[in-house]
């Protein structure tokens, strides 16, 4: 065994399967000084934890022990995220998206263009997002080079993993917040991708991603621009917005009347990829659903703003991409949903879920004879598949599944200490006296927890948030 640098001994809990939790009780981890798993040793007593260490010649190894109450999850994985907006969380819900972006969004991304702003914010942003548990997000910058850059260096310097994406955007914006040329945008996304690149070599705890915000603000020849990169760099992953709203999709095809749907758009211009993250996907056709399984898109399910922003309830056939074998994360989409927290995602996730279940088959088709995607029916998601895609979903849709997202040897030790005793003084359900399961303890953080219940947070092994139990 390589040389360690901590272990932690306590119950942890993650996802076998998108239907299936691992209970892994009084378990003992040996981290090394780099946050990767060496020893996985569940079932070890606590009383017998200072002399196993021992025993392997580790009797000075600082030990975290967890107390009855506390349980190790994976880090949250926040697979939608738009950074500057932050600030505008909350804001015009119930607008439909186009109008929100013009009243609200555009005016408060525009601010970005001051950097010393940027680092005013992206500060708050991290700080939050990691006092919440996301230990992984995508994010979605400002269309500015420098903003997005100061926001890579304020995601590698609070130590969030995360992805980073200057938003392309050279049409449909107003001119003060557009790009002047689909050259310029592309010159700022390669100086952004080099800053990355070069603050962090290896990529371990931040990464690119080309981010055309939507074909509605692109060019083709943007979009065309961007696909070559993409097709000249395959470790470049790529973010944009997929079948949002009735709105957007109208507008999206009247732009390129040669395409009948955004898949067949979005694919000629070679952004369709296995890297390829898809936020919302709330209107979709069977046709489109096959596509994306065939080329091996990621979807980012984003409940709480498909509920509040984009014009009506929209709930993505999330089940049925599941069903297909698609890989699908949750998303925030702060601040088009009003919360950052991934609990809320997956709370509203189950809610959808129902409501689709409840009106199932009466969601109407965008096309007149084309009925939406349907499947089999049994819409309802589990408590199981919601946690999925807040950590092992989310970690496969974002391209980090090798490093985080369940607890192996080998894999990196992104993780949450959720505590849900008394102490805390939080509005969870209180624990029984007798004693609750692990599962029952998760079920109760899930569904009645909040940020109060994340004592400690870490990162590649290093606590991000939290002062100690």
């Amino acid at each position: 065994m390589a040389e360690p640098a901590k272990a932690i001994h306590g119950t942890l809990i993650h996802s076998s399967t998108p239907t299936q939790l691992k209970v892994l009780p009084d378990t003992l981890v040996i981290l090394s000084p780099s946050g990767t798993i060496l020893s996985l040793q569940p079932n070890t007593n606590r009383l017998r934890v200072a002399a196993v260490l021992a025993e392997q010649g580790f009797e000075r190894l600082p030990l975290t022990t967890l107390s009855p109450g506390q349980f190790f999850i994976p880090g949250f994985v926040d697979a939608h995220n738009h950074a500057p907006q932050w600030m505008q969380r909350g804001l015009g819900q119930g607008m439909h998206i186009l109008d929100w972006l013009d009243g609200i969004t555009f005016p408060n991304e525009a601010k970005f263009a001051d950097a010393s702003h940027a680092e005013s914010v992206y500060g708050k942003l991290v700080r939050g997002m990691l006092r919440q548990g996301v230990t992984t997000a995508s994010y979605y910058g400002s269309l500015h080079g420098e903003a997005t850059r100061v926001l890579a260096s304020a995601c590698l310097r609070g130590g969030q993993r995360a992805l980073i994406g200057k938003c392309n955007m050279d049409r449909n914006s107003p001119s003060f917040y557009r790009e002047a040329s689909a050259g310029e945008s592309i010159a700022a996304t390669q100086s952004c991708i080099r800053h990355i690149r070069a603050i962090d070599p290896e990529g371990s705890l931040v990464r690119p991603v080309l981010t055309p915000r939507f074909a509605i603000s692109c060019t083709a020849q943007l979009l065309r621009s961007l696909g070559e990169m993409a097709r000249q760099d395959p470790s470049l992953a790529i973010q944009t917005h997929f079948n949002e709203a009735a709105q957007e999709i109208d507008a999206t095809l009247s732009l390129f009347p040669e395409f009948r749907n955004e898949a067949d758009l979005y694919s000629s211009f070679g952004l369709l990829t296995p890297r390829t993250i898809l936020a919302h996907c709330t209107i979709m056709t069977p046709y489109e659903i096959g596509k994306l399984r065939d080329l091996g898109c990621g979807v980012a399910h984003c409940p709480t703003a498909n509920m509040t922003v984009g014009g009506g309830f929209m709930a993505a056939p999330v089940k049925e991409f599941l069903r297909r074998d698609i890989n699908v994360g949750l998303g925030t989409d702060s601040g088009g949903g009003y919360s950052s927290s991934m609990l809320n995602a997956m709370r509203h996730a189950l809610v959808t879920s129902y409501a689709r279940d409840a009106l199932y088959p009466g969601f109407a088709a965008r096309d007149e004879g084309e009925r939406r995607a349907e499947g089999s029916g049994g819409e309802a998601l589990s408590l199981e598949e919601a946690f999925y895609m807040a950590t092992r979903g989310g970690a496969k849709v974002v391209g980090f599944d090798g490093q985080i997202g369940h607890f192996a040897v080998g894999m990196e030790f992104d993780a949450l200490l959720v505590d849900m005793r008394d102490e805390r003084n939080g509005v969870n359900v209180p624990l029984d006296e007798d004693g609750d399961s692990a599962q029952r303890m998760l079920e109760k953080f899930v569904m009645t927890g909040d940020d109060r219940n994340i004592a400690l947070v870490y990162v590649k092994g290093k606590l991000v948030y939290g002062d100690g139990l």
